[in-house]
């Protein structure tokens, strides 16, 4: 039940106050002066305040300072019989929600009432949500004791306070974004947006849309002013994951917001200042890249300020039970299982042994499955999928034996290639992302490949 304090020295107005706020199902307490009020704010919690401003010889300001140091998340609003523009815009700007002139009618008194309880609940669940945030990214939740991780702990550590650009490599699955976002919520740029784009998920002129936003009439289907997603993000952090297949044309514009800090929206020639923080990301090689001229070098140099490499799973395999423990208890949680306790001795040593090309990701989704489909305590060796269980080493993999005939290697590999990328289409549904990600492959190499084996009708760029 909400707890609302009246403050008011006529009685006849606090005791109507009372009865029709009790009917709509508040808890209702009454001050007849600024002192009273005063101990009453600071022996209690309110969800809401309304005060007169003239109370005899009192101010109703000093009850909106009062609330204000002890209680500010609680919204405070003003009663005068005095209307006029100078109080309005004093108590405003000492942070009063609202101001309501007396007489005032019913309807309009339970309107501020229902509206500034509803913005103090969203206060609420967005400072609950904010502190989830900040938890789940705190550098003591990113899980791992190998060497390779603990580095990059120590690294995060001491570049989340500044202000340099970052850019985070590795394999897909690595993690790169929970690092990105480390980076933001440990450092002074928390309070602000985080945002993120995957340059390689969507068409060239959607993206600089999206990115730098566009005028109204700047194309066929503009037909309204449309915010960039770097201008709302600013003083925040901007992650920006697959930067290797950003288009050239992108390429030049993501230069110019970090060598002047502005943007320019489509159909426009105003350049608008804007506060960032660049994070990207990348499971290419882009020195690769730059020479063979599809990534602007003076990008890759203004991007590469902070390299974090994020190692593959395979490389930190002393992680995975600690690993393998955290995503067990979170989907326990979130399915409801939460009698399965642990992991079989032997499914561990499966786990171990299996070179993880889809690394903590793929873990993950393992876990996820093995703890829905388990039905005893500890998940099992028979309740991994067959990937794991049948995998192949490489000094095993079959290949043509030499007999008196020659035989055609570049043929062969182009064989063995086309019907792993038919494999990874068809598994992917059909979405080159997908299969590009599964064969780590960026998407443009995917779609080189797929034009190559003249696959090129066989997949779609995503969902």
């Amino acid at each position: 039940m909400n707890s609302i304090l009246i403050v008011d020295d006529e009685k006849s107005l606090r005791d109507f106050l009372v009865i029709m706020l009790e009917e709509e199902g508040y808890r209702v307490i009454t001050a007849p002066g600024v002192d009273k009020a005063i101990k009453l704010i600071r022996e209690n919690i309110f969800d809401l305040i309304l005060t007169d401003i003239r109370m005899g010889g009192s101010n109703g300001i000093d009850v909106l300072d009062e609330a204000r140091n002890t209680l500010p998340d609680t919204p405070v609003v003003m009663m005068t019989a005095y209307a006029s523009a100078e109080t309005a815009v004093i108590a405003m700007k000492k942070g009063a929600y609202d101001y309501i002139s007396k007489p005032f009618k019913i309807e309009d008194i339970q309107l501020i009432v229902k509206n500034a309880l509803e913005k103090r609940k969203l206060a609420k669940e967005n400072r609950l949500l904010k502190s989830a945030l900040d938890d789940r990214f705190q550098l003591v939740n990113i899980l791992g004791k190998s060497e390779p991780i603990q580095k990059i702990f120590n690294l995060v550590e001491k570049v989340a306070k500044s202000k340099a650009t970052v850019l985070i490599t590795g394999e897909s699955g690595t993690g790169k974004e929970l690092i990105a976002k480390a980076i933001h919520f440990n450092g002074n740029r928390k309070n602000y947006p985080f945002v993120s784009v995957n340059c390689g998920a969507m068409p060239e002129s959607l993206l600089e849309s999206e990115l730098f936003g566009h005028e109204k009439g700047a194309f066929t289907s503009a037909d309204s002013l449309k915010l960039g997603l770097m201008e709302s993000a600013n003083k925040g952090t901007f992650f920006l994951d697959e930067i290797g297949n950003a288009p050239l044309s992108t390429q030049v514009k993501l230069l110019r917001v970090l060598q002047e800090n502005e943007i320019t929206r489509l159909g426009s020639t105003k350049a608008l200042p804007v506060d960032l923080r660049i994070i990207a990301a990348t499971n290419s090689n882009l020195p690769n890249l730059v020479e063979e001229k599809s990534f602007r070098e003076d990008l890759y140099y203004r991007l590469n300020v902070i390299p974090i490499h994020l190692p593959p799973l395979r490389e930190r395999k002393e992680d995975i039970p600690e690993l393998v423990e955290f995503f067990i208890n979170k989907y326990n949680a979130r399915h409801n299982k939460a009698y399965i306790q642990g992991i079989d001795p032997d499914a561990l040593k499966v786990f171990e042994s299996y070179s993880w090309p889809g690394n903590v990701r793929e873990l993950e989704n393992v876990i996820e499955r093995a703890v829905v489909l388990e039905t005893e305590k500890k998940i099992r060796k028979i309740s991994l999928p067959d990937e794991l269980l049948g995998q192949i080493s490489p000094d095993k993999i079959k290949v043509p034996e030499m007999d008196q005939n020659n035989i055609d290697l570049e043929k062969t590999l182009d064989q063995i290639e086309k019907k792993m990328i038919v494999n990874a289409l068809m598994r992917s549904d059909g979405i080159i992302n997908k299969a590009a990600k599964n064969l780590n492959l960026s998407f443009r190499s995917m779609r080189y490949r797929i034009e190559k084996h003249k696959l090129k009708n066989k997949g779609k760029t995503n969902d």
